[in-house]
């Protein structure tokens, strides 16, 4: 940044000591040499306001993607100067710092969550097995307790069963792969997935514009399903529910997928809670889905963000770097 501001104050000198020259060579009338001092002077004033709005560009690439909470953002030099390389290297090695400490704050609060969901449901499960195993244990093996206990193993089975499954789930979150990136269309994808959801009540916009992404098309697909999945259970009780895929005008290096839907939206005591696994405000979900979501786009270096007004629908925003 020190070079910078170097170079900047050079700059600035020059352009005053050619303004001067420019006065003085004219009333000397040597136009010649005043042309000369003149050129100069824009060429001075055309590198050092191509200099700022460089600066400019950067700082505003830096406050988008701190208000988008896009942690993935990265700077490169773009020309080749040793100023800009320096305040470049400087601008990436801050948004390093601060990824690492976002980073370790979002991982901190996602395990707290992460425990205290896991521990209220194997209290649950646990608790009620407890209890029914000692009162069964209590009793003596009659023919007459026979259909009692047999119920109370039943229970059991049942509860313990369902301990099983929430196990199973947690191994599907833990073991995730890593995602094969490659070259993916953006305008096939959406055209593949219009073909997989042909209602009326879902619309997939094509944009006009194709974009490259460069992504897991299996993993990346499957967070789409999962997000039109839940559009059309919020949209269940809805008299005309609609449901809209598209892509938002982003900046060059990021893109913007959203899915809005105008169905009963989610609690705000709820909306920071959603992405927790196992977390979930339905009776037959497993709170797994949205947690993968959430894992398949930080492994793509993107983000999810939700936004929800009650009684009037939800949107979830995709942010991929370009």
């Amino acid at each position: 940044m020190r070079r910078y501001s170097f170079i900047v104050t050079l700059h600035i000198l020059g352009i005053a000591l050619a303004g001067a020259s420019i006065l003085l060579l004219a009333h000397s009338r040597l136009w010649f040499s005043a042309l000369m001092a003149l050129l100069l002077l824009i060429a001075l004033g055309a590198n050092l306001y191509r200099m700022q709005m460089i600066q400019i560009r950067m700082m505003r690439h830096l406050a988008e993607s701190l208000r988008l909470d896009d942690t993935s953002l990265s700077f490169r030099s773009p020309y080749r100067n040793r100023a800009m390389e320096q305040m470049v290297d400087e601008l990436s090695e801050s948004m390093r710092a601060f990824r690492t400490r976002l980073v370790e704050r979002h991982e901190m609060d996602a395990w707290q969550k992460l425990i205290r969901v896991l521990t209220h449901e194997i209290m649950n499960s646990i608790t009620p097995i407890i209890s029914l195993s000692e009162t069964l244990s209590d009793r003596e093996v009659t023919e007459k307790n026979y259909n009692v206990m047999r119920q109370g193993l039943l229970t059991i089975h049942r509860r313990s069963k369902g301990l099983l499954e929430f196990v199973e789930n947690y191994r599907k979150l833990t073991r995730l792969p890593a995602p094969v990136r490659r070259p993916v269309s953006l305008r096939e994808l959406l055209y593949d997935m219009r073909k997989l959801y042909p209602e009326p009540s879902i619309h997939i916009n094509i944009p006009t514009e194709d974009r490259t992404l460069q992504i897991d098309r299996a993993q990346i697909e499957q967070v789409l399903i999962n997000l039109l999945k839940n559009a059309r259970e919020a949209c269940a009780r809805m008299e005309s529910p609609e449901i809209r895929v598209d892509v938002l005008p982003s900046s060059p290096w990021q893109c913007l997928l959203c899915v809005t839907d105008n169905g009963e939206g989610i609690l705000p005591e709820v909306q920071d809670k959603i992405f927790v696994p196992f977390f979930t405000t339905k009776s037959s979900g497993s709170g797994i889905g949205l947690s993968l979501c959430k894992q398949i786009m930080n492994r793509h270096g993107g983000n999810i963000t939700v936004s929800s007004t009650l009684g009037k629908g939800t949107r979830f925003t995709l942010q991929f770097p370009a």
